[in-house]
C-alpha cells in the first residue's frame, strides 16, 4: 500500500483534539502537557488513515484478540516466506559476501567498523536495495522474506544485519517510498538502492526522546530552499555523503526533509563525536546544522499528518527487525555455549550434563523459537496490509528482552569468568546485547503505548462520553448512589452498563485452533481465554481509575506486559505446531509453559524441568538444527 500514497492538503488534515488530549484535560492536566501528548496521539490518528480500516489497529489481531468475542486465531497463524529465486541470490551472495571478510579479517576498517569496501561491495550484490521497488532499482523483498533474512545475516554479522534496517526499516528508504512523490522516488530511491547512498534517520534530539513534542530543529523557508538549525543525537549510520530522513520543525509543524549531506564537515555541517559503548561497529554520531540549505523540493508531505506521521510509519518494521536480529544473536550464543560447556569439566564430568546447563540451553532454544515465531507472524500481518503497531510492538519487546535475559541469565552465567576475557563474545559486545532494550523505543515505555492502542477504541466509545458529562456537570469524583450523579450519567453510562453486562456473561467463543500437538493446543487454548479474560479486567481498570488512569504508569506497564505474554505464547504454540522439527516443537512448548508460569504465578512443575533439560541435552549433543554450520568460536584459555 505503501507506494501509492499521495499527497493531500494539509487542510484534510483538521480533525479536532485527540482522544489522549480530550482525556488529559478532562483529567485535570496543564493545557500544555495535554497539547503536547495530544499531538503525539493525533500523529498515531493519522498514520491509522493511511490504512485501510479493516487493516487498523481496532481490527488488528492483538486488538481483537483482547475485545472480540472470539480470538482470531487464524489472524494469529503464520506462513513460511515464499523468496522469489532472483531475491534469494541476492540474499546468499550478501551473506557470502559479510562471512568472507569476516573470516577474512577484513569487515571492519581501522576504527572497527564495518569497512567501506564491505559496504560498497553489498550494494553492488544488492542488499541495500532489498526493500526498494525494481522499478528504482531494488528488488522488491516481501517483508516476510526479508525479516527472517536480517536473522541469517545476523549469525554472520549482527551489525551488517542492523545496517540493513537502519538503512531500508527506519532510514530514508521507507519515508520516500512510503510518502515520496514519483519525482521524490526517481531521483533518491536509485542511489538508495544502490548503496551510493546508505541513508539514516535524524529524529532524537539532546531533549527530544520519547517526548518528540520537544523537537527544537527548525527548517524556515527561505526562496527555493529551507534553512535548518539545530542538533540531533544518537544518530547510527551516518558520516558524511549519507541520506538522511530529517525530522525538524517547519512552522512550528513537525515535518521530514530528506537530506544529503556533505561529503566533507564543513562551517554549516558537522558531526558530534562521542564515546558510546554501544553500536561499535558503526558509526553513531550527532549532528550539528547552522544555516544549512536543503532544497524545497525535499520536503515530504504525508496524505495525513505530519512529521510525525512519517517518523510513526517506519518504526513498525525497524522493530520486527529488531527481534528478527536477536533471534540470530541468541544462535551465536548458543553456537558458543555448546563448545564450551562439551569440554569444560566440574568434578569430573563436563557441565553439558549438568541439568543447569542444559536448562539453560533448552531456554535459550525456547526464546529463539518465540523470537522466529513473532518475526514470522508479523512480517506477514505487514505484508497482508495491515498496520501492525501493537504486533510489532509485542515483537520488539519479546526480542530486546529475550536478548538480554540470554546474554546476561544464560550465556554468561555459563562461560563464567571467561566471558569478560578480552576477545570473548560475552564481554566484547556485552553492550550490543543490552542496547535493543532502549532504541527503537524503551520497553517499558512502549508497554505503555502497546497499553494505550488497546484501550484506546474502547476509552473513546465508552469513557469519553462519560468524562465529558462529568466536567460539564461539575462532578470530579462521581458517586454511583448519589441520584443527582446517577441522573446526570443516566444516558451516557447505560451503554457501558450494557457492555460490562454481556461481557461478565459471555465466555467467549471458543477458538477454532487447527491441528496441533495436545501440550501446544492448550498452550493454544489458554491464551486465546485469557485474552478475552483481559477485556474485562482492563476495562474495569479504566473504570476504577477513570482520568487518572495516565497516571498509573505501572499497572498499564503490568496489564500491557501480561497482554504481551499472552500473545507471545498463542503466536509461538501456533508456530510450533506447524514445525517439522520436535526439537522446535518441545521449544515452543518450554516457552510457552514458562509464560504460563509467570502469568499464573504457579512454580515450574518437575516434569518442565525434565522437558527443558531433555530439550537442553539434545541440543548440546549438536539436535538444534537452527544454529547448523556456525561456528562455534574459540575456547579460551583452553585449562
Amino acid at each position: 500500500m505503501s507506494t501509492e500514497l499521495r499527497p493531500r492538503p494539509a487542510s484534510d488534515d483538521n480533525d479536532g483534539p485527540s482522544f489522549a488530549e480530550t482525556a488529559l484535560k478532562l483529567g485535570g492536566k496543564s493545557d500544555d502537557e495535554a497539547r503536547r501528548t495530544g499531538a503525539i496521539d493525533a500523529a498515531d490518528d493519522q498514520v491509522e488513515k493511511l490504512f485501510a480500516s479493516q487493516y487498523q489497529t481496532a481490527n488488528s489481531p492483538a486488538h481483537r484478540a483482547v475485545w472480540d468475542n472470539g480470538v482470531p486465531v487464524d489472524l494469529f497463524q503464520s506462513e513460511p516466506a515464499m523468496t522469489p529465486p532472483a531475491i534469494q541470490q541476492v540474499m546468499d551472495a550478501s551473506v557470502e559476501i559479510v562471512r568472507r571478510h569476516r573470516d577474512g579479517g577484513s569487515l571492519y576498517n581501522d576504527e572497527h567498523k564495518i569497512a567501506d569496501h564491505v559496504l560498497a561491495e553489498l550494494g553492488q550484490a544488492g542488499y541495500w536495495g532489498l526493500l526498494v521497488d525494481p522499478a528504482y532499482g531494488g528488488s522488491g523483498a516481501p517483508f516476510s522474506s526479508f525479516a527472517p533474512f536480517l536473522t541469517r545475516m545476523a549469525t554472520i554479522d549482527p551489525t551488517v544485519a542492523g545496517l540493513a534496517s537502519v538503512h531500508g526499516c527506519i532510514g530514508a528508504v521507507d519515508p520516500v517510498r512510503t510518502f515520496g512523490t514519483d519525482e521524490q522516488r526517481q531521483r533518491f530511491l536509485p542511489g538508495l538502492a544502490s548503496g551510493e547512498r546508505l541513508s539514516a534517520f535524524a529524529l532524537t534530539e539532546p531533549g527530544a526522546g520519547s517526548d518528540l513534542t520537544a523537537l527544537k530543529t527548525t527548517a524556515v523557508r527561505s526562496g527555493d530552499d529551507f534553512i535548518v538549525n539545530g542538533e540531533k543525537l544518537f544518530i547510527t549510520n551516518v558520516v558524511p555523503g549519507r541520506t538522511i530522513g530529517l525530522v525538524c520543525l517547519i512552522e512550528g509543524k513537525p515535518a521530514v526533509l530528506i537530506v544529503e549531506l556533505p561529503r566533507e564537515e564543513n562551517e554549516h555541517f558537522q558531526l558530534r563525536k562521542y564515546g558510546l559503548w554501544a553500536l561499535k561497529h558503526t558509526y553513531n554520531r550527532g549532528i550539528i546544522f547552522r544555516d544549512f540549505r536543503v532544497p524545497t523540493a525535499n520536503l515530504l508531505a504525508p496524505p495525513k499528518g505530519d512529521g510525525l506521521t512519517i517518523a510513526y510509519h517506519g518504526l513498525n518494521l525497524g522493530r520486527i527487525a529488531l527481534c528478527a536480529n536477536a533471534a540470530g544473536t541468541m544462535r551465536l550464543m548458543m553456537a558458543n555455549i555448546i563448545p564450551w560447556a562439551n569440554f569444560r569439566e566440574t568434578y569430573g564430568q563436563t557441565i553439558a550434563r549438568r541439568e543447569l546447563v542444559r536448562r539453560r540451553l533448552g531456554q535459550l532454544a525456547g526464546l529463539i523459537t518465540a523470537a522466529d515465531g513473532l518475526v514470522a507472524w508479523c512480517s506477514g500481518l505487514i505484508d497482508r496490509g495491515y498496520r501492525g503497531e501493537m504486533e510489532c510492538i509485542v515483537a520488539k519487546i519479546f526480542g530486546s528482552e529475550a536478548q538480554k535475559h540470554a546474554a546476561i541469565e544464560l550465556y554468561m552465567k555459563t562461560h563464567g569468568g571467561r566471558s569478560f576475557l578480552h576477545g570473548h563474545n560475552f564481554g566484547d559486545n556485552v553492550h550490543e546485547y543490552l542496547a535493543p532494550c532502549i532504541y527503537e523505543g524503551e520497553g517499558e515505555m512502549l508497554a505503555m503505548g502497546f497499553f494505550k492502542s488497546l484501550v484506546k477504541e474502547h476509552g473513546k466509545t465508552f469513557f469519553e462520553p462519560i468524562g465529558k458529562t462529568l466536567a460539564a456537570a461539575g462532578i470530579k469524583k462521581p458517586n454511583p448512589f448519589n441520584p443527582a450523579h446517577a441522573w446526570a450519567l443516566k444516558s451516557v453510562a447505560w451503554p457501558y452498563a450494557k457492555w460490562m453486562i454481556a461481557r461478565r456473561l459471555s465466555s467467549g467463543a471458543a477458538p477454532q485452533l487447527p491441528t496441533m500437538p495436545s501440550e501446544l493446543r492448550k498452550h493454544a487454548e489458554f491464551a486465546c481465554e485469557n485474552l478475552h479474560a483481559m477485556g474485562l479486567e482492563i476495562s474495569q481498570t479504566m473504570s476504577k481509575f477513570q482520568l487518572a488512569l495516565a497516571d498509573r504508569q505501572c499497572r498499564m506497564a503490568e496489564l500491557s506486559q501480561r497482554c504481551q505474554d499472552l500473545i507471545t505464547m498463542l503466536c509461538t504454540s501456533l508456530y510450533g505446531a506447524r514445525q517439522q522439527d520436535e526439537l522446535v516443537r518441545n521449544a515452543a512448548d518450554v516457552l510457552c509453559q514458562e509464560l504460563k508460569s509467570k502469568y499464573t504465578g504457579k512454580r515450574a512443575s518437575n516434569s518442565y524441568y525434565r522437558q527443558v533439560t531433555d530439550l537442553g541435552a539434545a541440543i548440546a549433543e549438536g539436535g538444534f538444527k537452527g544454529i547448523a554450520g556456525l561456528d562455534g568460536g574459540e575456547i579460551m584459555m583452553r585449562y
